[in-house]
């Protein structure tokens, strides 16, 4: 089973491995409940387009859940909002098993707080059920920049102060949120460039027109393969194993500039627990196969897993966390 990691400084409030929760726990219920579930296919809505990083985490796991278990699992992408309108077609669904959302950090943590009016409440409509993976956001710059280190930024934005432009995908996001936490850590300000989605961006970055760049790593890889750019600095508490030559900003020195998106399966709060158990531990497994694990840590992730428990714990500490984060940098949403 793997042991749930995100940092060291959120592993005091998730103790110990993460134990799969069996339908053993619940005897006679988790029976009829496994003799009849799944009777028909099941749906994981992704919130976001197909492509992305959200929906290449799902997509990895239910090609391997359909597989180990025959059962019949379709993807369901619903953007919209910052994710907000599938996460809320997912809480209003009914609890029945069939129906299950992909959330991520924006919208079961970050958007209670950036969105003046939420149509869900992640702790009171959903019902987490494992944990899937977790990546850090990074930095980036042209392959041929005067930027090596977040040090020579941090140099170059004090001497020149609103002269470094850093782009992100959507203001709120954790791209952004995390590129605060950077800023204020080093006590500096860089010229926000805010973008509708990442292929803009990209192109923009690849060309010169922005001089820096915060997204997940599964966005940025390709393009750092292919040598048009290089990541200068990594937001985890721990270097990526994709990335191994590049530090984290706690390394270097900037302290409480610690943040990941992370990845998880939800249901409709009010499922039956028993089916939450099953798929949880069906989850699990397919968590432990080396080619699921393999395919989400060539894009720069970490595989989670855990236990529900564990699930509710996170989002009970990371909420709280991003709210203060969402409110100090000042961003709103309606």
């Amino acid at each position: 089973m793997p042991l749930f990691s995100l940092s060291r400084s959120w592993s005091t409030h998730l103790v110990g491995a993460a134990l799969a929760i069996t339908a053993s726990a619940f005897p006679m219920a988790a029976a009829t409940a496994q003799s009849a579930y799944p009777a028909k296919p099941i749906r994981l809505v992704v919130p976001f387009p197909p492509g992305g990083g959200t929906d290449m985490v799902a997509r990895s796991v239910v090609q391997k859940l359909t597989e180990q278990t025959k059962w019949n699992v379709i993807v369901d992408n619903r953007p919209g909002a910052g994710g907000n309108l599938g996460v809320d077609a997912a809480a209003k669904a009914e609890p029945d098993g069939y129906t299950l959302v992909m959330g991520q950090t924006s919208n079961l943590a970050i958007n209670p707080t950036l969105y003046k009016k939420l149509p869900y409440d992640p702790l009171k409509n959903l019902a987490p059920v494992v944990l899937v993976s977790s990546s850090p956001i990074v930095m980036a710059a042209p392959a041929n920049s005067k930027f090596n280190s977040f040090a020579d930024v941090v140099a170059a934005a004090k001497a020149n102060p609103d002269g470094i432009t850093l782009g992100y995908s959507g203001n709120g996001t954790v791209a952004h949120l995390s590129s605060e936490l950077a800023q204020n850590a080093a006590g500096i300000k860089l010229r926000h460039v805010p973008y509708k989605g990442a292929a803009q961006a990209m192109t923009d970055l690849v060309g010169g027109q922005i001089d820096l760049y915060m997204s997940s790593v599964p966005t940025l890889l390709g393009q750092v393969r292919n040598g048009k750019l290089k990541i200068i600095a990594i937001t985890s508490a721990k270097r990526s194993a994709q990335l191994p030559d590049v530090p984290t900003l706690a390394e270097s020195g900037y302290k409480n500039s610690e943040a990941v998106t992370w990845f998880g399966i939800l249901a409709p709060a009010g499922t039956p627990a028993p089916i939450v158990a099953q798929l949880n531990k069906a989850i699990n497994q397919v968590l432990q196969q080396p080619d699921v694990a393999e395919k989400l840590r060539s894009e720069g992730g970490e595989v989670l897993g855990g236990t529900p428990e564990q699930f509710s714990t996170l989002l009970r500490t990371e909420i709280p966390r991003w709210a203060k984060i969402v409110k100090d940098s000042g961003a709103s949403l309606d």
